[in-house]
């Protein structure tokens, strides 16, 4: 194994990273409008809090997991250009056991989001009398909880 092994990996990693910092920045925008919005006793954003949280979480290790798999690219290629081909390979392999960590993170983080969009759809179904209403309101319109 040759330095040019894991520098092939460094642009994905990049570009990986760039899509996390997305998706971080998309979370906290919606969850400021969230905070600012007259509707935020809602039930329906109240039952997506669980799963904002959870998200920042996944989030926080995504990235995290991916800076670390950068890291050991970066100190595998150091290793290898110094001459030290065992310890190059160990770091290589061991920055693609983390960036796949990191993916499957991102594959949750994606699921836990699809289950807030499943949280609105469904709101958006139900009749216009029966949406799940704020807490001011004790019942729904047709008497329904």
């Amino acid at each position: 194994m040759n330095i040019t092994t894991p520098a092939l990996l460094f642009p994905a990693i990049s570009l990986l990273l760039l899509a996390y910092s997305n998706r971080f920045l998309s979370l906290a925008q919606v969850i400021r409008q969230l905070h600012a919005s007259p509707e935020r006793g809602l039930t329906l954003v109240d039952r997506q809090i669980p799963g904002l949280k959870q998200r920042i979480v996944m989030i926080k290790y995504m990235q995290g997991f991916g800076v670390l798999s950068f890291l050991l690219c970066a100190l595998s290629m150091l290793s290898l250009f110094l001459g030290y081909e065992v310890a190059g390979k160990l770091l290589f392999g061991a920055s693609i056991v983390i960036l796949a960590i990191s993916l499957v993170l991102s594959l949750i983080e994606v699921l836990l989001s699809t289950n807030a969009l499943e949280i609105v759809v469904e709101d958006l179904q139900r009749p216009s009398d029966r949406r799940i209403v704020s807490d001011e309101d004790d019942e729904p319109a047709d008497g329904r909880i």
